[in-house]
């Protein structure tokens, strides 16, 4: 096993099939950003989503996804322009791994890339428990996905964090105002379907407890872009609460607590779930 990657394993504790593989993903993913970082990708980009909240920022649920924005908008930018450099940092370190473009049928502004491995050859490169490795079949493959947005909203910020390991690199993401306006997007506007996303609630409430601060002229922005939010009205802190509130009382919190728990390690957190907890702690958001 590599050296480094040793380091990254040790801060996990692996008592299972599950943990291997969540484990074996949240490394990749480390590694993918190191290819990113190499590559310059971060001159042009930004990290955000709650992957870049528990990398960057040590948000305690699991996140299966890479998500980015352009620091503005460019129609000719191409995701796959970094497959190499994404495939070469991830074979450095023992992966096989295989990058896969997708062509959409329909024009639109978010670009995605897969990492594709096959499971089991991942699980021995890093040296897991045999007995975890003998329960995936031979055939299983693990994907992560990549996705940027070529056409941001205006009106946000920038940071740079560091990671240590693999080795000292820099990633650029969206301030933490930034980042909460963009997951209160989620929250006020992604179409729930058949099932609402317990994770948008999830990250919700960490933002309140631990980075409360919320930019909400970007918020507008985003809801302008997706025509979430229209005409001449400016979205003031009261008709933010009148919306917010309309859409925590449409909640089904059975519905997303089970959800969100193969996310999260202790499910007793969400123990408190209701329509008024979420009511109380919206009080406690601030604005910028």
């Amino acid at each position: 096993m590599n050296e480094a990657i040793g380091q990254i394993l040790a801060k996990y504790d692996i008592y299972s099939l599950d943990d291997s593989i969540r484990a074996l993903r949240e490394i990749m993913q480390e590694i993918a950003l190191l290819g990113l970082w190499r590559s310059k990708f971060f001159e042009r980009a930004a990290f955000y989503g709650g992957t870049a909240l528990r990398v960057l920022y040590g948000l305690d649920r699991y996140s299966e996804d890479l998500d980015f924005s352009l620091l503005k908008p460019d129609r000719d930018f191409n995701l796959s322009s970094y497959n190499n450099a994404l495939e070469k940092e991830l074979n450095s370190f023992g992966f096989e791994v295989k990058t896969e473009s997708i062509e959409k049928s329909t024009e639109t502004a978010v670009q995605s890339t897969f990492l594709k491995a096959n499971t089991r050859k991942q699980i021995l490169t890093i040296g897991f428990d045999k007995r975890h490795i003998q329960q995936i079949p031979r055939n299983q493959q693990m994907k992560i996905k990549l996705e940027i947005d070529t056409d941001p909203p205006p009106g946000f910020l920038t940071s740079i964090r560091y990671l240590l390991l693999p080795i000292p690199f820099a990633v650029r993401t969206y301030s933490l105002p930034d980042l909460f306006a963009g997951k209160m997007h989620a929250v006020l506007c992604r179409g729930w379907k058949t099932r609402i996303k317990g994770r948008d609630w999830y990250d919700f409430v960490w933002f309140v407890a631990n980075h409360p601060e919320l930019r909400l002229s970007h918020l507008e922005q985003r809801m302008r872009q997706t025509a979430h939010w229209k005409g001449a009205l400016i979205l003031t802190p009261e008709r933010f609460h009148k919306k917010l509130s309309r859409r925590i009382n449409q909640i089904n919190i059975n519905q997303a607590r089970k959800e969100v728990e193969p996310f999260v390690r202790d499910p007793e957190s969400l123990a408190l779930w209701s329509k008024d907890f979420f009511l109380d702690i919206a009080s406690r958001i601030k604005f910028l």
